[in-house]
Parts: C-alpha cells; structure tokens; sequence
C-alpha cells in the first residue's frame, strides 16, 4: 500500500465530508424539497446537486492540474490559497450564531405547485453551480493532490468518491431530516456541529499552508 495516496486520501475525505455536515444553501434546500415534495421527486435535487460538485471537480482537475504542469510557484500559491480559504470557512462556521441556522428547523411542509423530478434536478445543479463555495472548496482540496507525483487514475477515482459520497450524504438528509421531528433536534445540534467541523477545517487549512511555505 502507498502510505503517501493512503494519507492524501484521508486528509481530502475527512475535509470533503466535514465540509458536508456544515448547514449551507445546498443543505437547506435539500431539507426543504424533501418536505415539500416527497423522497422521490427530491432525490432530484440531490442528482443536480451532485452533478454541479462533479462538474466543478472535473473543471478542477483539468484546469488547475494543467497550471501545475506548467510552474511550481503556482502550485505552491495555490494551495495556500486553498488553505486560507478552507481557513476562512473555519472562521465563519466559528463566528456563526445560533440563530443563523433557524431556517433548518423553520422549514415547514406546503402545499405549493406540483413539480417534477427534472425540475428538482434542475434546481438542485443550479443550486450546485451558482454556490461560489463549492468551486473553491474543491480549488483548495485539490491542491493536495494536483501534483506529478499523484496519478490520473487516483485523482480521477478521488473525484468519483467525493461526487457519491455528495450524492449519498443528501439521499440520507431528505430520507432522514424529511421529519419534523429529526429536523428539529438536529437544527439544536447543527450549531455546535458546525463549530467542531470548523476547527477541524481550520487545522486542515494550516497544515496546508505550512506545507507550501516550507517547500
């Protein structure tokens, strides 16, 4: 086994799936359609959602490997950037206050026009696309594994993991948080939940940074 790809794989992991668990536009919406439309039609927005990360990791992959290719001082900018942005998410979730994760909880079910699975897959990739977050958050993983040292198939296979894991995370919000009952105890938990994910980010983010500086 290659200890090194062993390492990288667990670092972007723990970060992808942390990043997860923190309440954002795409989590909300994805409780709220669930609530509103059912399991079925919902499972929509969570393929559009997955989509949009999978779009935005395939643009990583390829744009940003081929700005690697071409200087070292690049690669080294980057990933302090992708550090000090996956800093700055620690930063927020930590400043964040209780009640900025009340529409959690608020979401309420409604009787609004009928809708389609096209439709919900449609919004869930806007959703994916127009959320700026997401094409940084993946910048700043992928300047971990963005080097020549890291082969095509692994980055590839990273980037499949990390759009079905999207995918698999937000089936499970709309057949679980789809409850009144499950939502509103976890709306009392997001708070705390997302202060934890954010010092992991954060430690993360450093570790990143100092790694670049040092070389």
């Amino acid at each position: 086994m290659d200890w090194a790809l062993f390492s990288i794989f667990i670092t972007v992991a723990i970060a992808h799936f942390l990043a997860l668990l923190s309440p954002g536009p795409d989590f909300v919406l994805v409780v709220k359609s669930a609530i509103n439309n059912g399991p079925k039609k919902s499972i929509g927005v969570a393929g559009g959602i997955a989509s949009a990360n999978a779009l935005y990791i395939t643009l990583c992959l390829i744009g940003v490997g081929s700005l690697l290719a071409t200087s070292v001082m690049i690669m080294i900018a980057l990933k302090i950037a992708g550090g000090l942005f996956l800093i700055y998410l620690a930063v927020m979730a930590l400043l964040a206050k209780k009640e900025d994760y009340q529409d959690i909880a608020a979401a309420e079910v409604t009787t609004g026009k009928e809708t389609t699975f096209t439709k919900e897959f449609f919004t869930g990739f806007m959703s994916g696309i127009f959320n700026p977050k997401n094409l940084l958050f993946y910048l700043s993983l992928f300047t971990v594994v963005l080097t020549n040292d890291v082969s095509l198939g692994f980055k590839i296979a990273l980037g499949i993991w990390m759009t079905s894991v999207v995918f698999l995370w937000d089936l499970s919000v709309i057949y679980v948080l789809s409850r009144d009952k499950v939502r509103r105890k976890f709306s009392k938990l997001a708070y705390y939940i997302d202060k934890c994910t954010g010092v992991i980010l954060g430690l993360i983010g450093l570790t990143i940074v100092k790694s670049a500086l040092s070389k």
